[in-house]
């Protein structure tokens, strides 16, 4: 009997030793990322893609880059404090993508369909400092165009205030090597004289475009 009893005592370690090495184990991958380097003559950025968040924004961003539509690329707006409307809700950002054509009628159609809004409500994430997201129109209007925050912007954020429908923008990414070329370029001349259409962006259009080179990593 009592040969026995000790059996099922050791019977019954054994298996709590299984659940608890269970328990331990992860059961899900960790989340992808698709590392995309960006080359500027002010020096190197690199950024880190999150598919498994927001898959739709970041399929699109790889689709432009592999079909080379960034090819003649550029940071082209710089948003600071100093050179927003004083009604604006105050953001600070460094714009960049195709290019900016400021002639009426010049700029091309988009070579991709524009793509649904993922908003920071579905993906989680949020535009934190050196977070990437997409610059849009109405929610679903996002094509080629993309941003990077410059300190924690919330009113960015699902719910914020800096776009009037509340839905905010898509963040897709985030900078995790050249977070110092980004303050450099937030810091470059942007006086330049612009049509009366684009009198809203007036003092943060980059008088000298930054060009870029984006490849994967």
């Amino acid at each position: 009997m009592k040969v026995r009893t000790l059996l099922f005592a050791v019977f019954a370690l054994l298996l709590a030793a299984c659940d608890r090495a269970s328990v331990s184990s992860p059961e899900t991958p960790a989340p992808r990322v698709v590392i995309v380097e960006v080359e500027t003559v002010l020096g190197r950025i690199a950024l880190a893609l999150y598919p498994d968040q927001a898959p739709i924004t970041v399929a699109n961003f790889l689709r432009y880059l592999d079909a080379g539509h960034f090819d003649a690329g550029s940071f082209y707006r710089t948003v600071r404090l100093d050179n927003q409307a004083p009604a604006d809700v105050p953001i600070e950002v460094v714009q960049g993508g195709m290019g900016l054509w400021l002639e009426p009628g010049e700029e091309p159609p988009a070579p991709f369909p524009p793509i649904a809004h993922e908003s920071t409500a579905q993906t989680g994430l949020r535009h934190r400092d050196g977070a990437l997201s997409m610059a849009r129109g109405a929610p679903g209007s996002a094509s080629s165009e993309f941003f990077i925050a410059l300190g924690d912007n919330p009113a960015l954020d699902f719910g914020g205030d800096r776009n009037p429908d509340g839905q905010g923008f898509a963040v897709f990414g985030q900078v995790i090597e050249g977070r110092e070329v980004l303050d450099t370029i937030h810091r470059q001349r942007s006086d330049r004289a612009l049509p009366a259409e684009l009198k809203a962006v007036q003092g943060q259009i980059l008088n000298e475009p930054i060009r870029f080179r984006l490849r994967r990593r």
